[in-house]
């Protein structure tokens, strides 16, 4: 079996250089999230059309965000987080159980 090392994991808490948090969403739950939330066109986001159906968690991370939008973003841009403010995880996880509910 050859499987890929992944920089970033489903589940992991993320943050930009300017402080917002993220999850980094499984692949399914990135399907419903374009289709659930607004794109939020964050700094360091990839953005050629087309570029991220399938993001590789290598180098294109799905991340969906504290104010309930999502972005794929570069890994270069982004800093895991162990334990993010527990007002933002709130924030982060009822989205994200808005999204399993559909």
């Amino acid at each position: 079996m050859n499987e890929k090392k992944r920089v970033f994991e489903p589940g992991q808490f993320v943050k930009l250089f300017n402080g917002q948090v993220g999850l980094v969403l499984a692949h399914g739950a990135y399907q419903r999230a374009v289709k659930r939330f607004k794109q939020g066109n964050k700094p360091g986001r990839y953005f050629a059309p087309g570029c991220c159906q399938h993001p590789d968690y290598i180098i294109q991370i799905p991340v969906l965000f504290e104010d309930g939008t999502w972005d794929v973003m570069r890994a270069m841009n982004i800093r895991p987080v162990d334990e993010p403010p527990e007002d933002k995880k709130q924030n982060i996880e009822t989205f994200l159980t808005n999204l399993e509910q559909d």
